[in-house]
């Protein structure tokens, strides 16, 4: 099973703030651990919502709303993917996590298998599926890109 254990974001990371070399020593130190495990698929850190977008849709309109956004207790800061058993599993690598504060959501993700016979042949034939493999781009995924 694989999870997005998604690290939200904070007024520091908001604001574009790093956090403290110690902090990004520690959270490297965790990054090695999940790694050596062979639990980490990847991980990424987010610039902040000031850099983004949304695109909103109602029907169809299309509204872009550049950010930054106001809910920030709502945002993502960063994310992993990890590969493991259980959510169980994920709860017990999530607590050893060098977090002082904040909130950290486990969200297990949809896998070609769960579609079982809705995933149409051509896309189970191309190994197309849900999401692009690590490393792919958004077009192997059968998304534009």
């Amino acid at each position: 099973m694989r999870f997005m254990v998604i690290v939200k974001a904070n007024k520091d990371s908001e604001a574009g703030k790093l956090p403290e070399e110690k902090v990004l020593t520690e959270i490297a130190k965790f990054d090695d651990q999940l790694v050596r495990a062979g639990v980490m698929v990847v991980a990424e850190g987010l610039e902040a919502s000031s850099k983004g977008a949304r695109v909103k849709f109602e029907h169809s309109k299309r509204t872009v709303i550049d950010g930054p956004f106001a809910e920030s207790k709502e945002l993502i800061g960063g994310f992993w993917i990890w590969e493991l058993k259980s959510k169980d599993e994920a709860i017990e690598w999530l607590k050893r996590a060098p977090f002082q504060d904040g909130e950290v959501e486990i969200r297990q993700l949809i896998e070609a298998e769960d579609f079982g016979s809705r995933l149409s042949e051509r896309r189970q034939g191309e190994g197309l599926v849900w999401g692009a493999e690590v490393g792919g781009r958004a077009g192997d995924a059968g998304f534009p890109g």
